[in-house]
């Protein structure tokens, strides 16, 4: 029996040697001539799609399909094994995975040498740059510089295969406007990047940046803002200063006297370059509104004239170009004679197109759905490409969407999105994290000591938009295909606890809220002129008693479209973990450590990459990192 044991870890080390070995010689490099080229061709095509948009949608024409079990590990299948089996990838149908950044990488910049230890979804470009949000362990916060846990925005150039970079951290001074000499305290979602260049944009939170004086008494203003790298150095894409008076081009447009924005929930985009596009909240006489703009940046300084007649010139910045609305809680829905927007989602952007979800109720919408708009001025025309109350693809006619989800994937013809018919329900009842922010676990648990009890559509899925054709199609559907696309977190910002803490990912109260992950692309093939869009999203399944899943199976799943041949499972639950990185053992030992939670976000899948982040065994005592992938030549 010992042989036979020794024999046994021969093999798997033999196994996670080759695996390692394959994936390092399945590195392909770039060639920048070629990549320059790809973005004069965007050019030419976003002009186009522009036009083309311009001219009647037609309505989606879609039909019923045969349901499909869900396939195993990379294997494309009409009828495998439900489960988390492992099986044999075919030839040809193999996920090669190349290492962004792991358990093992030190943090840039840091005094005490930590090395990385959490990562949220990545986003990238089209020539592979990297961006992500990830931190430390070690320290209690405050104290002497290094004594904190590194969190930060990176980057890294996989094209290239250079070191890991920093975007900021907290160490970072917050660019201009800041004559207080503050840092950043925490980037509090996860950062985004532009399609076609290097431009990244993430939300940073920090404390006052700005001293004034306001009649006779001094204030500070400035918690919170998007900041981003058009021009190379880190600027203020947008900030909470709107309120003072040296700083109206970051106030809440059309409204007087000038008011600022409280804060900018989710994720900001950034498209053609230097334009940011993002969800800001404010209030107006005690009453929270909400909308969508965007700022359009200039690689100049920001020049104040002071008492006496001198000047200050801040620098670098953004320039002086307001922000712009696309539209808000004044705006009325499209379809509508009297009806507003109630409530409106982060938007992504590519070119000068914009898409996002508004409605008249969040919870309960009976207007509203997905919505098109250029970005040339305020309050362009809104073109309906799903609504509420719209036709669901493959089901008999008359069945239409009643919800219809917040994150959207957007490449500049395709727009990924989950929706959900009918009314049938499960109900699920939801415990609190024991893992993350400990002020946020004991405001959960405070709310809910016995759990949160809600319900989840039976009938939903994933579906794609195609702008050009004006037709919508089914990816995948549950309860054909899985058992569910919702995921749930308890996130926002404890009350007493200010703005800016780990994972105050909205910028608003704490409570439990759900999403959806699924990111598009059209350029798997290197066209967007043809039809042909892929698809990779998360999904569950598994079995509901007494409100929760049992032993279920989440994944990232990748289907071809139009149409719907066979999906394939890029990763799932259970999965060996050296099988995406080598390093995924047990210390000491060869003894490999399992996939247990996956994320994706709507721009992490670009061009023919994909990029995810992976947790193998636990926070504490495991392995995580972020990886890239490419759609493999048999699912092209």
């Amino acid at each position: 029996m010992k042989k036979l044991a020794l024999i046994s870890t021969m093999t798997a080390a033999l196994a996670v040697l080759l695996g390692a070995a394959a994936s390092a010689a399945a590195v392909i490099r770039d060639d920048k001539a070629v990549r320059r080229s790809v973005r004069k061709r965007k050019i030419v095509l976003s002009l186009s799609i522009a036009a083309f948009v311009a001219a009647a949608l037609v309505l989606a024409v879609a039909t019923a399909r045969p349901a499909q079990a869900k396939p195993s590990y990379g294997q494309p299948c009409s009828s495998c094994h439900v489960g988390p089996l492992p099986s044999p990838r075919p030839p040809g149908v193999v996920f090669d995975w190349q290492v962004v950044v792991n358990n093992g990488v030190k943090a840039p910049g840091d005094l005490k040498e930590r090395t990385f230890n959490s990562y949220n979804p990545p986003s990238l470009n089209v020539d592979r740059l990297v961006v992500f949000r990830a931190r430390t362990k070690g320290g209690m916060g405050g104290g002497v510089m290094g004594s904190q846990p590194v969190h930060g925005v990176f980057t890294r150039d996989m094209s290239l295969e250079t070191s890991v970079t920093t975007l900021f951290d907290r160490k970072t001074a917050v660019p201009p406007p800041n004559n207080l000499g503050s840092t950043f305290i925490e980037p509090p979602s996860f950062p985004r990047i532009d399609m076609w260049t290097d431009t990244v944009a993430s939300r940073g939170n920090h404390q006052p940046v700005w001293k004034y004086l306001a009649g006779s008494l001094e204030t500070r203003a400035g918690t919170t803002g998007i900041y981003t790298n058009p021009f190379g150095p880190l600027i203020a894409g947008t900030s909470n200063l709107g309120a003072v008076p040296d700083f109206p081009f970051f106030a809440v447009p059309g409204i007087a006297p000038a008011i600022k924005f409280d804060v900018f929930p989710g994720a900001p985009a950034v498209t053609d370059g230097a334009t940011v596009v993002f969800k800001g909240n404010y209030t107006v006489d005690s009453v929270g509104k909400t909308g969508v703009y965007y700022r359009d940046l200039a690689n100049a300084p920001i020049t104040l004239t002071l008492l006496g007649g001198t000047t200050l010139v801040l620098a670098p910045a953004g320039g002086t170009g307001p922000v712009v609305r696309i539209a808000d809680t004044n705006t009325i829905i499209p379809g509508s004679t009297t009806t507003k927007f109630g409530s409106t989602a982060p938007p992504s952007a590519a070119g000068r197109l914009a898409v996002f979800a508004g409605f008249d109720n969040e919870a309960s919408p009976t207007q509203g759905g997905i919505y098109l708009a250029p970005l040339a001025g305020a309050d362009p025309a809104l073109t309906a490409l799903v609504k509420i109350g719209g036709q669901v693809p493959g089901e008999k006619k008359g069945t239409v969407f009643n919800k219809l989800g917040e994150g959207l994937s957007f490449d500049g013809r395709f727009v990924a999105f989950w929706g959900a018919w009918g009314s049938a329900t499960r109900t699920l009842v939801l415990q609190c994290p024991t893992e993350g922010n400990k002020e946020r676990l004991a405001y959960c648990t405070k709310l809910h000591p016995n759990g949160f009890t809600t319900t989840v559509p039976i009938d939903q899925g994933i579906f794609v938009h195609d702008l050009q054709t004006g037709q919508t199609r089914e990816v995948a559907k549950s309860p054909a295909d899985f058992t569910d696309f919702v995921y749930w977190n308890f996130s926002g910002r404890v009350p007493g606890v200010g703005e800016g803490g780990e994972d105050d990912d909205t910028g608003e109260p704490a409570r439990w809220r759900s999403a959806s992950f699924v990111a598009v692309s059209g350029l798997v093939d290197g066209s967007l002129t043809d039809a042909t869009f892929h698809t990779a999203f998360k999904a569950r399944t598994g079995a509901v008693v007494g409100g929760a899943y049992v032993a279920p199976v989440d994944g990232i799943y990748l289907r071809k479209g139009p149409g719907k041949p066979p999906l394939a499972a890029v990763v799932e639950t259970g999965m060996d973990g050296t099988l995406l990185d080598p390093s995924a053992v047990v210390p000491g030992t060869l003894v490999a450590i399992p996939v247990t939670a996956m994320g994706l976000e709507r721009d992490g899948f670009r061009g023919n990459a994909l990029a995810i982040n992976l947790s193998m065994g636990s926070e504490e005592a495991g392995w995580a990192g972020i990886y890239l992938t490419f759609v493999p030549a048999a699912l092209k």
